[in-house]
C-alpha cells in the first residue's frame, strides 16, 4: 500500500511540530506512554480493515501520532555530558536509522511468503512490547518547562528560533538535503534492482538493507574519535563528502555493475549518520532548556527532505531512469556543501568567516555547572545550596 505509506510520511512531517513540541510542556514518560497507547489503539484498525478509505484515514492518524522516537533524541542531549554528547547521540541515531532499514528488510521477507497484512500485525506486537518495556524500565524525568509556558507560545517560540539562530537554520537546510538523497536512493533502488539487468526478487532487494546496517555499526566509534573532538561543522563536511563520493559511484556505475549501488548504500548511510549526529550536537548547544523545540525545527526540515527525496526521486526515475534520479542527489549534496562553507565554525552572524577555521573544539574543558545536563540541574536544585553542603562536609 504505497499510498498509505506516503500519506503517513506527509502527515508525520506536517504534525511532528504539533506533538513533538509537547515534550517541552509535559514530562517525557507521560507523553511517550500516551502517544504509544494512541498508536497501538488505532493500529488494530490498520491490521483488520478492508476499506481503502478507512486505511488511508488510519494512516493519517498514524502519521500524526508516531513521534516517540524523536522524543528520545532531545532526552539524550539533556542527559549526556558535552564531551560525550555526540557518542551518545550516535547510538540513538543508529537505532533510528537501523529501524528504517530493517523495516525494509522485514517487509520484503514477510510479503514474499505471506500477505501484506503480516507486517502490520508484526508491527502491532512490537509496539506493544515497546510500551511494556518503557513502562517497566523508563525512569521518571522532570519537565524541561517548569515555568509552565503556554503550549501555543511554545509553538511560536519554535518559529522564533529559526530566525534567531543561524546554526539551526544551517543544520536544517543541510538536514533537508541529506535526507532527500537517503530516501531517493532507497526508493529508486527497488526499481533498479527489480528491472533488467538484475531482476531481483523482493527478498534479495530487502537484503540490501544489511549493507546500511553494517555502516551504522561504525557510528559510535567514529563519533567518539572525530565528532566529539572537533567542531560539528567539520564532521558535517566530512559526512557530506562521503555522501557525494557514494552517490557519484552508485549513480554512474549502477546500470553496469551491482558493486555501484552496494558501495553507495554503505557510504551514504555512513555519511548521513555522520551529518545527523554532528548537526544535532551543534543545535542542542544553542538553547539547553528548549532542546525539544530545537529538535522539532530540525526534524520538520529533515522529514520534509525525505518527502521531497521520495517524490523527486520517483518522478525523475520515471522520466530518466537511475542516472537522472542519482544526478539530482549529486546536486542536493553539492548544495549542502555550499551551505556549510557559507559560515565558518566560529561565526556568530548569518554569513561570514569571523573566528577562523580552527576545527578543534574550545568547549571541552572542566564541566561547569551551567554546562551540566539540564535534567541534572533540575534535580540538584540551587547550585549555591550544593556548594554550602559541600563546604560543611
Amino acid at each position: 500500500m504505497p499510498s498509505g505509506r506516503y500519506l503517513s510520511e506527509k502527515t508525520f512531517c506536517a504534525c511532528i511540530g504539533v506533538f513533538h513540541s509537547n515534550g517541552s510542556e509535559f514530562t517525557l514518560p507521560e507523553l511517550s506512554f500516551v502517544v504509544l497507547w494512541l498508536i497501538n489503539l488505532q493500529w488494530v484498525g490498520l491490521c483488520v480493515t478492508k476499506s481503502f478509505p478507512v486505511f488511508l484515514a488510519l494512516s493519517f492518524i498514524t502519521g500524526v501520532t508516531t513521534v516517540t522516537p524523536q522524543l528520545m533524541l532531545p532526552l539524550v542531549g539533556d542527559l549526556a555530558p558535552i564531551h560525550r554528547r555526540a557518542t551518545a547521540l550516535s547510538i540513538v541515531v543508529s537505532g533510528l536509522l537501523l529501524g528504517m532499514l530493517v523495516a525494509r528488510l522485514l517487509s520484503g521477507i514477510l510479503t514474499q511468503y505471506t500477505s501484506w497484512r503480516s507486517i502490520y500485525w508484526f508491527s502491532f506486537g512490537v509496539q506493544y512490547l515497546i510500551l511494556l518495556l518503557l513502562y517497566f524500565f523508563m525512569p521518571d524525568y522532570p519537565s524541561t518547562n517548569p515555568q509552565g509556558i503556554n503550549y501555543f507560545r511554545i509553538l511560536y517560540s519554535i518559529v522564533k528560533m529559526v530566525f534567531k539562530h543561524p546554526v539551526l537554520v544551517q543544520a536544517c537546510l543541510v538536514g533537508f538535503c541529506t535526507s532527500s538523497i537517503f530516501t531517493s536512493y532507497w526508493t529508486t533502488l527497488t526499481f533498479l534492482l527489480s528491472s533488467p539487468p538484475y531482476s531481483y526478487n523482493s527478498i534479495t532487494i530487502g537484503l540490501f538493507a544489511l549493507i546500511g546496517i553494517g555502516a551504522m555499526v561504525f557510528g559510535p566509534f567514529y563519533s567518539k574519535v572525530v565528532i566529539d573532538r572537533f567542531v560539528p561543522l567539520l564532521s558535517v563536511i566530512l559526512g557530506l563528502t562521503y555522501c557525494l563520493i557514494g552517490v557519484i559511484i552508485g549513480t554512474y556505475t549502477g546500470r553496469h555493475t551491482i558493486a555501484g549501488p552496494i558501495i553507495q548504500a554503505f557510504v551514504i548511510d555512513f555519511g548521513l549518520q555522520t551529518t545527523q549526529i554532528a548537526n544535532r550536537s551543534a543545535i542542542y548547544a544553542i538553547e539547553p532548556k528548549a532542546r525539544n523545540r530545537v529538535n522539532t525545527a530540525y526534524m520538520v526540515s529533515t522529514f520534509c527532505g525525505q518527502l521531497v527525496g521520495t517524490a523527486v526521486g520517483n518522478s525523475l526515475y520515471a522520466r530518466g531512469g537511475w542516472v537522472a534520479s542519482g544526478s539530482c542527489s549529486v546536486g542536493f549534496v553539492c548544495v549542502a556543501l555550499m551551505l556549510c562553507f557559507v559560515r565558518a565554525p566560529w561565526e556568530t552572524r548569518w554569513v561570514g568567516w569571523r573566528g577562523g577555521w580552527n576545527m578543534r573544539r574550545r568547549d571541552l574543558g572542566p564541566v561547569r555547572k551551567e554546562e551540566e545536563p539540564i535534567v541534572e540541574q533540575t534535580l540538584t536544585g540551587d547550585p549555591s545550596e550544593k556548594e554550602i553542603t559541600s563546604a560543611k562536609a
